[in-house]
């Protein structure tokens, strides 16, 4: 039997999990909306796509949603670059609701009607503790085994949306790998922070969600300690991209390199935010702001107003807000170490990984790697340059960046010419290679 601490899906990383509404009411058409999520392709398609047969589709439309995704997924599934993971309704309270999804899955798996061998899977919400899991998990069996699918095969990824989930998270380790049930299809857990608001009877005086950097904790931690995937719930302000850099920026520091898309156009940043960047760059801790320096023939400029750098007959003052110090070359060498941060590129991380791997065949554990740069404030340069101890831990740390490069470059062959125009061919072909 598969260790839950190891990956037993083809998908090691999730980027982006988008939603999509499986029948519009009052629509000559209501599967338009299906047909052309479907066409999607390159950094705009999904790594998983959820036609939402639950809350982005009305109750009364629900059972023609039902035949749409068989229609729409029957037809074009096959070409879809992405996994397929239709949401269906569940609720931990209502026997009613469950009785309805399971139905509907009954349908849509029916391999009479063509679509479930481009399906990978379902997305069951509003699941509550270990035992309704369980329920859902005998669905998915008993589902298979009236079509004649083997056991298993298909995944189920749950949303976490009140607290039982969020405790039976705990008991994930424990429960799967048991010979009476079949949990190991679990495959994604993804954080509904807006039912899991409600059911926490959360207030906030604007109205708006909690940040609930807690519940995103947990979820990463569980999955990773079930060898599943995280994914964090949807970002409503579709207008604010920075805003949702910010999130993701902070779930990617939690482990959660997943994120809910509503639009095509938050697939994008979903799928490349995680990726290292092209190039490398410096981060100047500014007053409490992070600013990208200005890469300008080989110095690093800061051109905002927050700090400034003036040359003295004694050395030189570092103004910082209203802190001013008078400080030696040495001492503002140190100062701006302590503020200074670097983003590095993917072909900075296969750099180090490569220089690691051959001081290892060579004998040694460890090695300094440095880091030095021209930064210029106020027209005032300096250099500086700092050694960071690199060992195996270091190296395993480095790998995640490059193990997500690797995951998508194998799994998404039509984002191939957009990884083209990020990263060149031999910074490509070396990332593929590297920590193999």
């Amino acid at each position: 039997m598969t260790s839950i601490d190891s990956r037993t899906h083809d998908r090691k990383f999730v980027r982006s999990f988008f939603t999509t509404p499986t029948a519009i009411d009052g629509e000559e058409d209501s599967a338009k909306m299906l047909k052309g999520a479907v066409q999607l392709r390159g950094m705009e398609a999904p790594d998983v796509w959820v036609p939402d047969n639950e809350d982005a589709t009305a109750p009364n439309m629900r059972d023609e949603g039902a035949r749409n995704i068989i229609d729409v997924i029957s037809e074009h599934g096959a070409s879809f670059p992405g996994e397929i993971h239709p949401r269906l309704v569940w609720h931990r309270k209502q026997p009613g609701t469950r009785y309805t999804g399971f139905q509907h899955m009954l349908e849509i798996t029916d391999p009479e009607n063509g679509a479930i061998e481009h399906i990978d899977g379902f997305v069951i919400p509003e699941v509550g503790g270990i035992d309704d899991w369980k329920k859902a998990d005998e669905f998915f069996t008993i589902v298979e085994n009236e079509h004649g699918l083997d056991e298993g095969s298909l995944k189920m990824s749950v949303i976490i949306e009140s607290g039982q989930a969020e405790l039976a998270m705990e008991e994930l380790r424990a429960e799967m790998g048991k010979p009476t049930n079949n949990l190991e299809r679990l495959f994604l857990l993804v954080d509904g922070e807006v039912d899991y608001t409600k059911d926490m009877r959360a207030i906030t005086p604007t109205g708006e969600l909690p940040p609930w950097a807690e519940l995103r904790h947990n979820t990463s931690r569980a999955a990773s300690a079930a060898g599943l995937i995280a994914v964090d719930g949807p970002y409503d302000d579709i207008r604010d991209v920075e805003g949702y850099h910010e999130r993701m920026r902070d779930n990617q520091s939690k482990g959660m390199l997943g994120i809910w898309s509503l639009t095509p156009g938050q697939v994008i940043e979903a799928n490349k935010s995680p990726l290292p960047p092209q190039e490398g760059y410096w981060l100047l801790d500014a007053d409490g702001r992070d600013v990208e320096l200005e890469r300008r023939d080989g110095r690093e400029v800061y051109t905002g107003s927050r700090i400034s750098l003036e040359e003295t007959a004694n050395g030189y003052v570092l103004s910082i807000g209203s802190d001013e110090l008078e400080l030696d070359e040495d001492e503002l060498q140190a100062e701006l170490l302590d503020v200074l941060k670097y983003v590095p590129s993917l072909n900075d991380i296969v750099d180090s990984m490569e220089e690691f791997e051959a001081a290892k065949e060579a004998g040694r554990g460890a090695i300094a790697m440095t880091q030095a740069a021209t930064i210029e404030i106020s027209g005032v340069e300096v250099d500086i340059s700092r050694d960071r101890m690199w060992d195996e831990a270091t190296y395993q740390a480095l790998q995640t960046p490059v193990a997500l490069f690797q995951d998508v470059y194998e799994n998404r062959p039509d984002q191939h010419d957009d990884l083209a125009e990020l990263y060149d061919e031999d910074v490509v072909e070396r990332a593929m290679n590297v920590g193999r």
